[in-house]
């Protein structure tokens, strides 16, 4: 009975930690993984369990699989030529979403985001037209489209993988498509007709744009300045398109406001307020050198580049003067965002949050250093063009995983199987280097994911699985197996807004395994349920990382998602109910 309250109290003061943020989940998790072995509830054989599961292992090869497609720039350059051909709005949309949710069926969505935020921005402001109608959308297409496949999500691979650890039939390559099919098409017509009308207007005024994308920028006076003893009014700073002069460091002595009349000297720090992008035209003066603010001088031959601090990043809840930031990236930071408000405080003093923009001046060699689980990187100055080499490795890869994909939907081999030999030829045919695979891999995902299994035996072993199924049941019994699945629905997706959404699943499977037996229900309907809605989480923009990575250069508030995603999930759960009782039950 011992073991029951300390589960019990336990899962309390996990979840409470990661609602309130105290730490990362990959340090939450195992710590209480590690309780519960300390305690006696599961031993540690079952507490490892999870690390050697197929499904856990079938992500990680995926992971580097995805990766080579999506690095070589073969998505990137085919949505390029399709914003290339004009149309009506709903029309452009339509062209958008289909085929990314398509994509997204097989690709992992938060990188497809991360590399059409900037194209369908800059296709926006090409033909004036508001990013905001645009990007809400792409984000839930991908989410969408992600229920189409086993593949689609991590989601989906780790229920397979706890289906198959529990010695019962996982899912087949596209027997979530019954619902993925369905709850995409609806999705994608329910966004294209009623989105624009619901999203707000506001990329087409020029002053909120402005106001949303305030950064600070500080400048450094050298001594070849040629304005040097001249007034600011002669040096044209008050000219600079977007950008204001708000105050000058000179020594010990800080001037603010600064008038037109004020006389430069040598040494003189600038501090301005502007864009991202008309902060560049700074660097093109002769004599003025772009500062970061958290007191790293900028790398050489730096370009400025945007990026969003991932949900699993190394740096979170850490202050940026503490992370060893400037040789850890060759780069450094101009400016940190958070909920659309630039931070005031000084940039090393900044604990970082998911979600936190940061305004880098960034070294050539950033995207070597910078790994993918660190940022999401939302726009930079320069953009490298595709070399022939790249293109040819990319369709290699796309048809090294189709060939898989058949060879596992025929079942003449098994996911692990086939994911294990396309990664073996990536890596022998030097498509993907070893670090490049190393990097590919969202560790921290894998290590969130694999502690769940142990904290899901827990469940199990204590009884407190067992609990929380007959208080569902007991809850809903009278209304019908429609009300049960309905809550089991809703109790995944408020699991869903407190960690990932992989996690989410694992922590409800050994409920919904308890609900199976003791009403005599087909497992795999309650999986479906819960793989369906651990991913259909649309009403914020911290439930899930494609909706975190839209939600500023969208320019958008909290409840916009909620004005456009609580509409949807209500769409996505009574589908998923009435399908997963008309094919499963």
């Amino acid at each position: 009975m011992i073991e029951f309250y300390i589960v019990i109290i336990g899962m309390i003061v996990m979840l409470s930690l990661l609602v309130l943020e105290v730490e990362r989940p990959e340090i939450i998790l195992p710590s209480t993984l590690l309780l519960f072995v300390m305690t006696g509830v599961i031993t540690p054989q079952e507490a490892i369990r999870g690390f050697s599961n197929e499904g856990m292992l079938t992500i990680g090869l995926l992971f580097i699989i995805a990766g080579s497609i999506q690095n070589s720039g073969i998505v990137d350059h085919g949505f390029k030529k399709l914003l290339n051909r004009s149309g009506s709005r709903k029309h452009m949309l339509a062209k958008l979403l289909f085929p990314i949710s398509f994509l997204s069926a097989f690709l992992n969505n938060t990188p497809i985001v991360i590399a059409f935020t900037p194209l369908v921005k800059k296709w926006c402001e090409d033909h004036h037209l508001p990013p905001s109608k645009f990007l809400i959308p792409i984000s839930y297409a991908t989410i969408l489209g992600g229920t189409i496949t086993i593949i689609g999500t991590s989601t989906n691979l780790v229920v397979h993988g706890l289906l198959l650890d529990s010695n019962l039939p996982g899912f087949t390559f596209f027997e979530l498509g019954k619902i993925g099919v369905p709850i995409t098409l609806i999705g994608l017509c329910y966004l294209i007709f009623f989105s624009f009308s619901l999203l707000p207007d506001r990329g087409s005024n020029p002053v909120n744009i402005e106001s949303l994308r305030e950064f600070t920028g500080e400048v450094l006076i050298l001594d070849d300045f040629p304005y040097i003893q001249k007034t600011v009014e002669q040096a044209r700073l008050r000219s600079l398109k977007g950008l204001f002069l708000v105050s000058i460091i000179r020594e010990d002595e800080t001037i603010t406001p600064v008038s037109n009349t004020t006389i430069l000297k040598a040494h003189d720090r600038l501090i301005f307020t502007g864009d991202l992008t008309t902060i560049t035209e700074l660097q093109s003066h002769k004599g003025l050198l772009l500062q970061s603010n958290s007191g790293s001088s900028f790398p050489k031959h730096h370009q400025l580049t945007e990026a969003v601090v991932s949900h699993h990043s190394s740096l979170l809840y850490k202050k940026i003067k503490d992370t060893n930031f400037r040789s850890r990236f060759n780069a450094a930071v101009i400016a940190v965002h958070r909920q659309n408000q630039r931070l005031k405080y000084k940039i090393g003093d900044i604990i970082l949050k998911p979600g936190d923009i940061l305004l880098l001046a960034t070294g050539t060699d950033f995207y070597k250093k910078a790994n993918t689980n660190d940022f999401y990187i939302a726009a930079t100055l320069d953009k490298t063009m595709m070399t022939r080499k790249q293109t040819l490795n990319g369709w290699f890869s796309v048809a090294l995983l189709g060939t898989m994909i058949l060879l596992v939907t025929l079942g003449y081999i098994s996911m692990l199987t086939g994911m294990a030999f396309v990664t073996v030829l990536l890596l022998s045919f030097r498509i993907v280097s070893p670090l490049q695979a190393k990097n590919a891999i969202q560790w921290n995902v894998l290590m969130v994911v694999s502690c769940s299994f142990g904290i899901g035996y827990a469940m199990i072993e204590s009884g407190v699985a067992a609990f929380l199924a007959d208080l569902l049941m007991h809850a809903s019994r009278p209304f019908g197996f429609f009300a049960i699945i309905i809550a089991i629905y809703l109790l995944t997706n408020v699991f869903t807004e407190m960690m990932t959404n992989s996690a989410a699943a694992v922590l409800m499977f050994p409920i919904i395994l308890e609900v199976s037996n003791t009403l005599d229900l087909n497992p795999t309907a309650l999986a479906v349920t819960i793989t369906i809605a651990a991913s259909a989480s649309f009403a914020t923009p911290i439930g899930y990382q494609t909706n975190l990575i839209v939600y500023r250069p969208g320019g958008y508030r909290f409840k916009d998602f909620l004005k456009v995603g609580i509409p949807l999930n209500i769409l996505t759960m009574i589908t998923t109910v009435l399908l997963v009782y008309y094919f499963w039950l």
